[in-house]
């Protein structure tokens, strides 16, 4: 796997080509596999004998993996994403309360509001720059790291700073003092938010984790209570920053597929759903391990190895998509058929909130600025140096065109 990530679709396809499961050195040279096939990722995902707890990594539990190994946190971190069984449901059962649909819709109003003014801001900025601005940085970003710091109870003298520890964590091409500095401070800030929570307590998320108890009296203890809110924060912007980032430059580079969807044969929930399927927020997650040898499509992976799954590659995988998985069609019939949001126990808690900010933030973006193009082509735009994380750093467009 390359460090410094990249756009990911050539080197999927070249994978594909050879199987729907292959062989990867991770950074550091630790050997593990990738499921980038459709089918075999979506059984994989919700295999029995596949687990998220690192106990089952092999080389970490013979310690053959350093501290400041890039993709350690992803491995250790206590949490949802690294919890199997019934403590996995436990943990799960107490953050559920915070996205179900219902408590999700209640938050329309806010997130039109917040995206709102972010487009005022935008305008300015661009006003400011002979007509350019940054969307990333002073929509798609600001958006998902209010609603989701708005919902935790995280004020908003930490956002910058949760953003720039976030995308160190998720990063693959730094160094080993890097990732311990970013994983420490993570948790310090964290840590202090959550005691802050704890003195006074509000109405939010935060607040109701540190209160929460179920019939039998358990709750999330310290270590599980930051490791959740790192994951919430660093799930809960990342992608979908990622999410309206790549939905933009794919409507801006297909203009007749946002045509259709100005003309009523698309909706804006349709391009979210296929921009999740052509152009995956996250590129390859880490890590799931087999419980046992374990065959999927032909290949075996062994007992306790590293496996990411490659939502990228199964998002144009021809099997699955037909042969033109690679072109962007928001009219496409098998595009909920995608796995960009997971799939078995594991399903993305935050998917309702994610949907929704992404139809939201396009349709009010486009409304207010149809003519909006991209200031640099498409195939300019700097990479983030990330093979989790798929999406570019900067995306610089011109409003009024």
């Amino acid at each position: 796997m390359d460090p410094s990530g990249g756009c990911p679709h050539a080197a999927n396809a070249r994978l594909l080509a050879g199987g729907a499961v292959s062989s990867v050195v991770l950074p550091g040279e630790v050997r593990g596999m990738a499921v980038l096939g459709h089918d075999a990722l979506r059984e994989f995902l919700a295999h029995p004998d596949v687990a998220k707890d690192a106990q089952h990594f092999a080389a970490l539990r013979e310690g053959g993996i350093p501290d400041g190994w890039p993709l350690k946190t992803f491995a250790t971190v206590q949490g949802m994403t690294t919890a199997d069984g019934a403590d996995h449901r436990r943990l799960r059962s107490l953050m559920s309360r915070a996205f179900t649909t219902r408590r999700v819709e209640r938050l329309r109003p806010r997130i039109e509001e917040l995206t709102a003014s972010l487009l005022d801001g935008l305008e300015q900025e661009s006003a400011a720059n002979d007509g350019v601005a940054d969307l990333r940085a002073h929509f798609a970003l600001p958006l998902p790291m209010g609603v989701i710091c708005e919902l935790l109870g995280v004020d908003e003298e930490h956002h910058d700073r949760l953003h720039t520890l976030s995308n160190r964590i998720v990063a693959t091409d730094i160094g080993p003092a890097e990732v311990t500095a970013a994983n420490r401070e993570m948790v310090d800030v964290l840590a202090a938010v959550a005691a802050a929570r704890a003195e006074a307590p509000g109405d939010d998320l935060i607040s109701a984790l540190i209160a929460a108890r179920e019939a039998d009296g358990d709750r999330l203890g310290p270590h599980e209570l930051i490791g959740t809110l790192m994951l919430t924060v660093i799930a809960g912007h990342e992608t979908t920053l990622n999410l309206i980032t790549n939905a933009v430059r794919a409507l801006c580079g297909h203009p007749d597929q946002l045509a259709l969807v100005r003309e009523g044969t698309a909706s804006w929930a349709d391009v979210v759903e296929e921009t999740l399927r052509w152009d995956s927020p996250v590129s390859y997650f880490p890590f799931r391990y087999p419980t046992r040898d374990l065959t999927l499509d032909g290949t075996v992976i062994p007992k306790g190895t590293p496996v990411l799954a490659g939502y990228s590659a199964a998002g144009r995988d021809t099997k699955a998509h037909g042969g033109d998985a690679g072109q962007f069609d928001v009219t496409r019939e098998s595009k909920a058929r995608h796995l960009s949001l997971g799939h078995g126990a594991h399903f993305c808690l935050g998917a309702p909130l994610a949907r929704m900010e992404g139809a939201v933030a396009l349709r009010e973006l486009f409304t207010r600025f149809p003519a909006l193009t991209l200031a640099v082509p498409d195939s300019g735009l700097p990479r983030h140096a990330s093979f989790v994380g798929n999406s570019v750093r900067e995306l610089p467009v011109r409003v009024h065109g």
